[in-house]
């Protein structure tokens, strides 16, 4: 088809190029020959046209489908255009204080809350009382303190706590026998601070057995009863206590207040 329109252009040329005839029939057949000749040129070269038009518009369109190039893929799904609700965050709501919200009230101090201390915690636990020592409580000796093949007249009497707890021995032994108008005397220089005894321990009094020959009495046991913290309480029932021997007793004799040496207790007997 190209070869087509590159001839009837050549006639073209060809024919402007020719020399002028010299006759009018010449004249007139060369008119009408050009024209003919140009009708076909110009119907030759326009089908070349259309066609080469249609060419052009199939290449730029897409000829048949297996030579079409592939159509680029669809846009992520994550591309998809939010909706109005997801696009723009819901405005926030301004809180309106209630008309029955509560008054502030006053800060709390910090620390702890004082509390009001106990009688029991307000002064230091006071140390349990030391009860009286009861005859119960306690093991009784007499023994003789004069030499041997002398009459025995000064005694050392001892006590001993055999109980579990602490004891207070007051006073001086009370000693009555049945037949004495008021019990033997104490000796008041002797006075001594009251013997606590723990288990164990030992406590002493010293005995003048005679010193005045008068109301004498003969007794191998002695009546020995315990007195209270307080002068002039009752005594207690007494205690039998085994004698060394025989003695005898008159209204001079004299004992001391419970005193925790031995030989201190002696010291208010011995001359005498």
């Amino acid at each position: 088809m190209a070869d087509d329109l590159s001839s009837a252009l050549r006639e073209l040329a060809d024919s402007a190029a020719s020399p002028t005839p010299t006759t009018g029939a010449d004249v007139r057949r060369r008119a009408v020959s050009r024209r003919r000749r140009r009708h076909s040129a110009l119907a030759g070269g326009t089908v070349a046209l259309v066609a080469a038009i249609a060419f052009g518009l199939t290449t730029t369109l897409g000829g048949p489908k297996s030579h079409r190039h592939p159509a680029p893929p669809p846009a992520a799904a994550s591309l998809t255009t939010p909706t109005a609700d997801a696009a723009s965050p819901a405005a926030p709501t301004a809180s309106v204080p209630s008309s029955t919200e509560p008054s502030p009230t006053a800060p709390t101090l910090a620390g702890p809350t004082p509390t009001a201390p106990t009688t029991g915690a307000a002064s230091p636990t006071a140390p349990a009382a030391v009860a009286a020592c009861a005859v119960s409580d306690l093991a009784f000796s007499a023994t003789n303190e004069d030499e041997k093949g002398k009459p025995v007249r000064h005694l050392l009497l001892t006590v001993t706590n055999t109980g579990d707890k602490k004891c207070n021995l007051y006073e001086y032994p009370y000693l009555r026998f049945p037949y004495a108008r008021a019990p033997i005397a104490v000796i008041k220089d002797s006075k001594d601070a009251p013997p606590t005894l723990a288990p164990g321990e030992k406590a002493y009094a010293a005995l003048l057995a005679s010193g005045g020959h008068m109301d004498t009495y003969d007794t191998n046991t002695l009546p020995l009863s315990l007195q209270g913290p307080n002068p002039g309480s009752k005594p207690s029932d007494p205690a039998n206590v085994s004698l060394p021997g025989q003695v005898s007793f008159d209204d001079g004799a004299r004992v001391t207040y419970w005193i925790t040496a031995s030989g201190l207790a002696l010291r208010f007997i011995m001359s005498s």
